[in-house]
């Protein structure tokens, strides 16, 4: 996926600071999310944004357009959105790692400018510090765009108990989903800052502040210091 320079030049204009969120399914991604809102810092969800992009409209989205031209007619349901069921069926599986790329290669571009576009949107109401919660982070290329990137983690015996209690699904295939991403460490190798959220509620909290102080910090001394850009 390209990141244009116009896209870089927006947020700059904007004095917008992105800060990648990772985390492994079941690590609570979303509830650290959460706590950062509590101190001024929102995310925006790029799995909200792909589901807005492919959902119902009077005509397909550019995004839907791109994926029937790609995957065939079948992708697009009677109200423009996309057939989701149908989309994992081509697209799940060892064998179907190129028609993965390729929905990843495409969708990508269209969740990068909708997300920019939020970003922007909660800078004129006068936040500047933000969070992409995006699941491929690393994958997806977002991280470029950001000046620091966080994961979360949590040991391995607690993301299975909540990936099962959360999915209803199967030790299992809990197992079998957590082996499909990124492991624990390669995340860690390249991120900035490690939250741990295991199960000490009050430590997560003093854990997301500090990163949230440390974040307010780097914000100041950027765009805020006399000379920043």
């Amino acid at each position: 996926m390209e990141i244009k320079s116009v896209d870089i030049n927006e947020l700059h204009s904007e004095k917008i600071m992105l800060v990648g969120l990772c985390g492994r399914s079941g690590s609570g991604k979303g509830y650290v999310a959460d706590i950062f809102k509590k101190f001024g810092i929102p995310s925006i969800d790029t799995d909200e944004v792909y589901r807005k992009i492919t959902g119902p409209g009077n005509e397909p989205s550019d995004c839907m357009k791109a994926l029937t031209a790609h995957f065939g007619e079948n992708v697009l349901l009677p109200d423009n959105s996309l057939n989701r069921e149908v989309m994992r069926g081509l697209v799940f599986g060892e064998e179907n790692k190129s028609s993965l790329n390729a929905l990843n290669n495409i969708t990508h571009g269209y969740i990068l400018k909708e997300t920019i576009n939020n970003a922007v949107k909660l800078s004129q109401a006068g936040i500047k510090i933000i969070l992409i919660d995006a699941p491929l982070l690393f994958e997806s290329g977002f991280n470029r765009l950001c000046e620091k990137n966080i994961c979360v983690v949590a040991d391995e015996e607690t993301v299975i108990r909540r990936i099962i209690k959360r999915d209803g699904i199967t030790r299992e295939n809990a197992e079998k989903r957590l082996a499909t991403q990124k492991s624990i460490d390669e995340l860690k190798n390249q991120s900035d800052y490690i939250i741990e959220n295991n199960r000490e509620k009050d430590e997560l909290i003093r854990r997301v502040k500090f990163c949230a102080d440390e974040l307010l910090k780097i914000y100041k001394e950027k765009y805020l210091t006399s000379g920043a850009v």
